[in-house]
C-alpha cells in the first residue's frame, strides 16, 4: 500500500507544485517592474504595496495553519486555493486599475489577493506535500523541487511576454490555474484515522495544542532565527527594478531579469534535489545555519559588487540557501516539535514570522531605497542577517526528538 500511495502522490504532488509556482511565477515574478513601468509607481508606493501584502500573508498563514492541522490529509484548503489561481489573471487586471484610480484602494486589494493567494498560500501546499511525504515515504524537496522548476519555466518566458504585453502573464497565470484544478482532482490521498496515523502522530489537533506553542522557549528560538532569514524576502522585492537599471532600456532588463531568474530557479530545483542528503548529513539545526550565511553573504556582496555580471552571481547564491532552509526547517520542525501541529509550525512559526518582518520593513526598505540607493540597503540587511544567523547558532536545539527526552511526543507539546 505504501509503494501505491508513493507512486500516485509523489507525481500529482510535484505537478501541482510546479503549475502553482508557474501561475506565482508568471504574474508576480516582475511584479516591481509591472509596477514601477506600467503602473508608475514609486520605489516607496511598492513598498506599501509590499506592506499590506505581507499582512494579509500573515493573517492568511496563522489561519491557513490552524485549518490544514485540523483537515489533516483532506483537500478543502486547497480547493479555495485552486479557485484564487483561476481567478488571478482577472485579480492582477483588475489591482492595476485600483491603482491608477487610488494607490492605498489598489495596494488594499492587489495585497489581500496576493498575499491570500500566494505568500499564505504556498504554506499550504508545501506543508500539505511534506505530510504526505512523511505518509508515502519520498523527500519532501524532490517534490518541492518541481515547484522551483515550475517558476523557472514560467520565469525564462515572463521578460518576453512582458515586453510584448503584460496582460499575457496574467493570460497564462490563469490558464495554469485550470491545469492546477485538473490535477487536485485527480489526487487521491486517504484521509482515513489509520492513514492519519502513518503521516502524524497523536491525536486530533484542539488549539490548546496550537496555543501552547507560544510556550515553549525553543519555538521563540525558531521565530527569532526566522526574523533573520525571512529578511530575504524583502531583499528580492524590488531587487528586479535594481537589476533592470543596470541595463541601456527597460526592455533589455526585462528581458535578461526574465533569464536570469529563469537561470536561477533552475539552479534551486537540483538544490531541491540535493538538500535533502546535505540536511540529513549535517542535521536540521546545521543546514538552518548553513542556509542563513550563504543569505548573509548574498546581501551584503549584492551591496558591494557592481555592474549586471557580478549582481547576477549573487542574485544565484539564492538557488543554494533556499533548498537547503525549507527542508531543514521541515526536518527542524520535526525532529523539536509535535509532528500533528506540522502545518502550523511551518505556516506561523515560518512563513508567518515572515510575513511579520516582511510588513515592517517593506515600507522601510522602499524608502531606503530612494534615500540611500539600492546597494547601501542590501549591505546593511546583509549584516544584520548575519548577526541575527550568528545569536541563533547558540539558541537552536540540536540532536534529534527520539534522543530527547524532553521533547514529548503524542498528544503533548
Amino acid at each position: 500500500m505504501m509503494k501505491v500511495h508513493h507512486s500516485h502522490s509523489y507525481p500529482l504532488l510535484s505537478a501541482l507544485l510546479f503549475f502553482f509556482f508557474v501561475t506565482w511565477s508568471s504574474s508576480g515574478s516582475l511584479l516591481s517592474i509591472w509596477l514601477h513601468q506600467e503602473v508608475g509607481l514609486k520605489a516607496g508606493d511598492s513598498g506599501i504595496i509590499f506592506a499590506v501584502l505581507s499582512v494579509s500573508a500573515l493573517f492568511a498563514q496563522i489561519c491557513y495553519g490552524f485549518i490544514q492541522d485540523k483537515l489533516g490529509l483532506r483537500k478543502h484548503l486547497l480547493w479555495y486555493l485552486t479557485a484564487m489561481l483561476i481567478l488571478s489573471g482577472p485579480a492582477y487586471l483588475l489591482f492595476g486599475h485600483l491603482l491608477k484610480i487610488n494607490i492605498l484602494l489598489g495596494s488594499v486589494f492587489g495585497g489581500l489577493f496576493i498575499g491570500l493567494t500566494f505568500n499564505g498560500g504556498i504554506g499550504v501546499l508545501e506543508s500539505y506535500t511534506e505530510r504526505v511525504a512523511r505518509q508515502s515515504q519520498f523527500e519532501f524537496g524532490k517534490a518541492r523541487m518541481w515547484g522551483s522548476l515550475g517558476w523557472a519555466v514560467a520565469a525564462f518566458f515572463a521578460g518576453l511576454l512582458f515586453n510584448i504585453d503584460p496582460k499575457l502573464n496574467f493570460a497564462v497565470a490563469s490558464c495554469s490555474g485550470l491545469v492546477f484544478l485538473v490535477l487536485l482532482a485527480r489526487l487521491r490521498v486517504s484521509s482515513a484515522p489509520h492513514a492519519m496515523q502513518e503521516a502524524v502522530a497523536g491525536g486530533k489537533v484542539t488549539l490548546e495544542d496550537a496555543l501552547r506553542l507560544l510556550t515553549l522557549p525553543r519555538f521563540w528560538a525558531l521565530v527569532f532565527f526566522v526574523v533573520g532569514t525571512c529578511i530575504y524576502s524583502v531583499y528580492d522585492q524590488q531587487f528586479p527594478v535594481y537589476f533592470s537599471s543596470q541595463f541601456a532600456t527597460p526592455e533589455e532588463g526585462n528581458a535578461m531579469y526574465g533569464y536570469l531568474n529563469s537561470f536561477q530557479v533552475f539552479l534551486e530545483a537540483a538544490g531541491m534535489f540535493c538538500a535533502p542528503w546535505l540536511v540529513n548529513r549535517v542535521g536540521a539545526k546545521k543546514g538552518l545555519i548553513f542556509a542563513g550565511m550563504v543569505m548573509a553573504m548574498r546581501m551584503i556582496a549584492s551591496g558591494l559588487v557592481e555592474g549586471p555580471l557580478l549582481i547576477s552571481m549573487t542574485k544565484l547564491l539564492h538557488a543554494v540557501e533556499l533548498p537547503v532552509l525549507l527542508v531543514a526547517i521541515f526536518k527542524y520542525n520535526s525532529l523539536n516539535f509535535d509532528k500533528r501541529l506540522s502545518s502550523t509550525l511551518y505556516l506561523v512559526g515560518f512563513a508567518c514570522t515572515s510575513s511579520v518582518i516582511a510588513s515592517v520593513l517593506s515600507p522601510l526598505a522602499g524608502y531606503c531605497y530612494e534615500k540611500y540607493g539600492f546597494a547601501e540597503s542590501y549591505l546593511f540587511m546583509g549584516i544584520l542577517v548575519f548577526c541575527i544567523t550568528f545569536i541563533s547558532m547558540f539558541l537552536l536545539r540540536s540532536g534529534n526528538a527520539s534522543a530527547d527526552p524532553q521533547v514529548p511526543q503524542l498528544s503533548t507539546i
